[in-house]
């Protein structure tokens, strides 16, 4: 091919930005399009671990991220009752270990970080895509509006309900997980002077836990609260709900959480649901990235830092077969597979791990906890060396 591809992205979130991103940079013509009117989320952080960092030090945006985030490394793990430290990952134990900090941001303002560094990509605000398929060229996607966009390559960056990934191999099945999350957004000022909420921290109880770090240099504290429950099977994250969904779920928990969730003006919920992680992503010219090809629980907070890592990686085997494009989607494909399976299989795990109903298996896990941190090889808590460790931009040179 002597030409640049063309690729079509469907999607406008994390990965498919990145993805944007990641190919202009190499020259290719780039379209996206997304469903949404404007580039944006209600009220959600999120955490992007060291190796998400070095992602975006690949894409050439570190630096504007960062001043965009909250540095929370040092991440505090609390009993749920007596608020004792479990363990603490002190100041700068990350970017000494890993050579990147783990950041936590508001998906808002890593998407305005993306959006703002693209320069030529055609983005296509409130363009639904419900099909895509080969042609002779390479794929088409098709639109709502009746419009199509025809391009070398069509990537389904269009998250875990994909109509991309539905066209590809069928509907799937998700299996709920059994565990209820809701989400607020607290004003760093409302919140009592009396309530640690400058650095990350997790409260770790029986059938749940609830975390909170800084969000937007500070500003704001994102807080998570997960709960194993049937109770609520819906899976939008816009679902509003009721403070005293919270406080009757949590009652007995400690007092600082119960003063914490007032100061969020909005609840939102939302069931948690499983889904098993193809062998496959792409058929001829048509993949997947992202939460489309390996949609994760939360628990290892790997969802935006894989999608980043597929975008890097997707770029270069382009880039690398660009006379050979179907060679270059199966490449891109074994390289990103293993990895992101294992994730996806870490989060199921770490949530058995984070909810654990006995006290004893509760305070076998906090003293494992305390002995890592305080003689592990591996600094980290969780023991997510593997994980954090990986640099795409060293990967692909």
């Amino acid at each position: 091919m002597t030409r640049a591809p063309r690729v079509a992205i469907v999607g406008g979130g994390v990965g498919g930005l990145a993805a944007a991103l990641a190919l202009e940079r190499r020259g290719f013509e780039i379209s996206v399009c997304e469903q949404s009117s404007a580039l944006s989320e209600i009220g959600a952080g999120l955490n992007l671990s060291p190796n998400a960092l070095l992602a975006l030090r690949a894409l050439g945006v570190e630096d504007a991220v960062i001043a965009v985030g909250s540095e929370s490394d040092f991440l505090v793990i609390r009993s749920w009752k007596s608020g004792r430290i479990i363990s603490r990952m002190r100041p700068g134990a990350l970017r000494q270990q890993f050579g990147a900090p783990n950041l936590t941001v508001h998906r808002a303002d890593l998407l305005e970080v993306l959006r703002s560094a693209i320069k030529t990509t055609e983005i296509h605000m409130g363009a639904r895509c419900i099909a895509v398929e080969q042609s002779v060229r390479g794929a088409v996607a098709r639109l709502a509006d009746g419009s199509e966009i025809e391009a070398d390559i069509v990537v389904g960056a269009d998250g875990i309900h994909s109509a991309v990934r539905k066209c590809l191999f069928g509907p799937d099945a998700p299996r709920f997980t059994g565990c209820i999350c809701w989400r607020g957004m607290a004003r760093t000022g409302t919140v009592p002077r009396d309530i640690a909420v400058a650095q990350g921290a997790m409260w770790m109880g029986p059938h749940g836990h609830v975390v909170h770090y800084p969000v937007r240099r500070g500003e704001l504290i994102n807080i998570v609260a997960h709960f194993d429950s049937s109770a609520w099977s819906g899976e939008s994250w816009t679902q509003e709900c009721d403070i005293a969904e919270l406080t009757t779920t949590y009652v007995g928990w400690h007092p600082d959480l119960l003063r914490l969730y007032p100061c969020s003006e909005r609840w939102y919920k939302w069931a948690l649901y499983d889904r098993d992680p193809p062998e496959r992503w792409s058929q001829g010219r048509i993949t997947l990235l992202g939460d489309s090809a390996h949609a994760m629980l939360p628990y290892l907070g790997q969802g935006a830092a894989m999608a980043i890592e597929d975008a890097c990686v997707l770029s270069a085997a382009i880039a690398r077969h660009a006379d050979d494009l179907d060679e270059a989607l199966l490449v891109y494909e074994r390289l990103r597979v293993p990895r992101t399976r294992a994730a996806v299989l870490g989060s199921r795990e770490r949530a058995r791990e984070n909810h654990l109903a006995s006290p004893w298996a509760r305070l076998k896990r906090d003293v494992k906890f305390a002995l890592r941190e305080r003689f592990g090889g591996d600094k980290t808590v969780f023991h997510s060396a593997w994980l954090y460790g990986y640099d795409v931009g060293r990967e692909l040179r």
